[in-house]
């Protein structure tokens, strides 16, 4: 890409983990972390070697300076980050195990990115050097506020010639300022060059149901003619889109997952392997990694559709296995298992 960079849009939290699988109710002490769904990406993309920048709003405090520090310590750009308002977003995440599901809940009312205005920030020396701007359903959910900052970045980015991808990532309890989410990501959608998103996603957006994926092992085969289907109503839906991504994931229980993707452009869909994960440390970001990965594959190796679902699937499935929002791996760990099974023996 001419070391052009990546851009990402969305809110970064505080996230807080009672250790130990505890409850909230048993626990005094809180693990801190930070992320978000479009930060999350753009570590990905940084650990891959990209340049990668993050834009939001923080407040002008200690703690959302260790927020940014902790981002630049991966290599993310946060040159452009506003510093107003009074409040960084929290969240509690509450970890799953065995047949307990995870629990989050949300402190985020108020915070600086809820009170963001369109015009705050300047798209058009963001996007100077850039050459794909990274946005997500979350961001247009918080307030009528920051999905009008969505709109304004994407025709910003239209304008400069710079890739335009969505992670469709709905998510029900934020969609709380009088418009739903049918109103207000459709339009938004349809200036995208990719979009990424689940089976549930795209049904409760755009109507469109896709095959179930029950995968109960790796040797499980997707509905290839179904989803190629679903694909084609989503590319008649946008006809500027160029890629459309479904992730699919299959939940045998909180510590066993099975994952894999597809990828329908050019009129043809490609689909990756099934992995099965049977022992999830986290699951958190995983959706995150996906797109990361399936962005990195996208740059990097341009017409190989194939490598970037496989690189894409490859991202999703080792984050797995760390704790934290963020993935921790490079091009050629995520590669390398994107080639072939690997069996968890140690690396000397």
């Amino acid at each position: 890409m001419d070391n052009k960079k990546i851009v990402t849009f969305g809110e970064i939290m505080l996230r807080l983990t009672p250790p130990d699988n505890l409850r909230f109710n048993q626990t005094k002490l809180f693990r801190a972390s930070y992320g978000g769904s479009e930060a999350n990406v753009a570590v990905s993309l940084a650990n891959y070697g990209l340049r990668s920048e993050f834009v939001t709003c923080v407040p002008a405090n200690h703690i959302a300076d260790a927020c940014l520090d902790d981002l630049r310590s991966y290599g993310v750009e946060t040159t452009h980050v506003l510093r107003r308002g009074q409040r960084l977003g929290l969240y509690y995440m509450e970890e799953a195990a065995a047949m307990r599901s995870s629990q989050v809940v949300y402190d985020r009312a108020g915070s600086s990115f809820d009170a963001l205005q369109p015009g705050q920030i300047d798209w058009a020396s963001l996007f100077a050097d850039a050459a794909w701007f990274h946005w997500s359903g979350i961001s247009a959910a918080v307030s009528a506020s920051t999905a009008e900052t969505c709109a304004e970045a994407i025709a910003a980015a239209r304008r400069a010639g710079v890739v335009v991808s969505c992670d469709l990532n709905y998510r029900k309890n934020l969609w709380q300022y009088g418009k739903t989410v049918q109103e207000v990501l459709p339009p938004l959608m349809a200036q995208c060059d990719f979009l990424f998103g689940t089976d549930d996603e795209y049904e409760k957006i755009l109507g469109i149901r896709l095959p179930k994926f029950e995968a109960r092992d790796s040797a499980y085969q997707p509905d290839a003619k179904g989803y190629e289907a679903a694909s084609q109503q989503v590319a008649e839906r946008f006809p500027l889109c160029r890629g459309i991504v479904f992730g699919l994931r299959s939940v045998l229980s909180a510590n066993h997952h099975l994952i894999s993707g597809t990828l329908y452009t050019g009129g043809r869909l490609f689909t990756s392997r099934v992995y099965d994960i049977d022992c999830v440390v986290d699951c958190i970001g995983v959706g995150d990694a996906f797109v990361g990965g399936l962005i990195y594959g996208l740059a990097e190796h341009a017409g190989d559709m194939q490598f970037a679902l496989d690189f894409g699937t490859a991202a999703c499935a080792i984050k797995n296995t760390v704790p934290g929002d963020y993935s921790q791996f490079t091009v050629e760990e995520t590669a390398q298992l994107a080639r072939g099974p690997v069996n968890g023996r140690i690396a000397r």
